[in-house]
């Protein structure tokens, strides 16, 4: 990803310096036009902008502190994943050493930075965010800053993939249960298409109830959709599956039928979590 940031930024003629820990990964951005650093510190000696893209915020702090002389006054923007705490601590500690900083997320595969098909997030301050948006906006798609709070980037980040990736399990588990029943994935596919637009399609209304702790069911009662993933879980079961993901949210679900919602919508498992998370804070 680091190398496709770098490679946007140069074929939009911003003059670029780059570093890695494997220097011969700078290889093909140094040919193209970049500028390879001996060390983090000479990387950002000469930047108005310094964006950092690795595994995690602690490599992120592991490289960025032996330079923090050398970024003060300038500004980062970090594209590293992580949870919304790390974002936070990262943000007092560029505040601690006088760095302008700004927390972000790539939201699409490396393949579309620079394309129409990018999507990025960004939090912080929003005049610093407006300082950079004509630089950033080369890295293409689309760009959005959602507010002055450090974390809300990594917020977003994280409740999106938490989306992506447990649908993606349920996706992998359901491929697995046709083929043990004899079915071919492309047979299954216009189908599950079907499915996955239902599941966009109520979007909408599950984050419309949540906002305004409204749960009464008028197109299918709690209850029922358990007795379906039952029958999911019983025919896995039968063709020996492993079903840890889908006993997972069938319990969930009986949790919170057995608290009295079982005649409500499916998002107020959304407002039990929260409940059950209530529930432990105050214990």
């Amino acid at each position: 990803m680091g190398q496709a940031l770098a490679r946007a930024f140069l074929a939009h003629g911003h003059p670029t310096t780059v570093w890695n820990r494997s220097a011969a990964k700078g290889d093909a951005l140094v040919a193209a036009g970049a500028r390879r650093a001996a060390s983090v510190a000479d990387a950002v000696a000469g930047a108005g902008l310094v964006v950092v893209c690795v595994v995690d915020y602690a490599a992120a702090r592991q490289l960025l502190e032996p330079a923090a002389a050398a970024l003060r006054g300038r500004t980062v923007v970090n594209l590293t994943a992580d949870t919304p705490d790390a974002a936070r601590a990262m943000a007092a500690w560029a505040a601690d050493h006088g760095v302008d900083y700004l927390d972000g997320s790539i939201m699409t595969p490396t393949i579309t930075i620079d394309t129409p098909d990018a999507a990025l997030i960004y939090s912080g301050p929003g005049d610093l965010y407006r300082r950079h948006a004509a630089t950033l906006a080369a890295l293409g798609g689309t760009q959005r800053h959602l507010g002055a709070d450090p974390s809300r980037a990594a917020a977003f980040d994280v409740a999106l993939l938490d989306l992506f990736w447990t649908a993606a399990a349920g996706m992998t588990h359901a491929f697995a249960l046709a083929k043990a029943e004899g079915i071919d994935g492309a047979d299954l596919v216009p189908l599950a298409e079907d499915m996955a637009g239902l599941l966009k399609a109520s979007m909408a209304e599950h984050g419309a109830r949540l906002d305004a702790d409204r749960y009464d069911a008028d197109i299918a009662e709690l209850s029922t959709i358990a007795a379906g993933l039952e029958h999911v879980v019983t025919a896995s079961e039968r063709r020996g599956l492993d079903t840890a993901v889908q006993r997972a949210a069938l319990a969930q679900m009986r949790r919170a039928i057995e608290a009295g919602h079982g005649g409500d919508d499916l998002s107020v498992l959304s407002a039990a979590l929260l409940a059950e998370r209530e529930a432990v804070s105050r214990a």
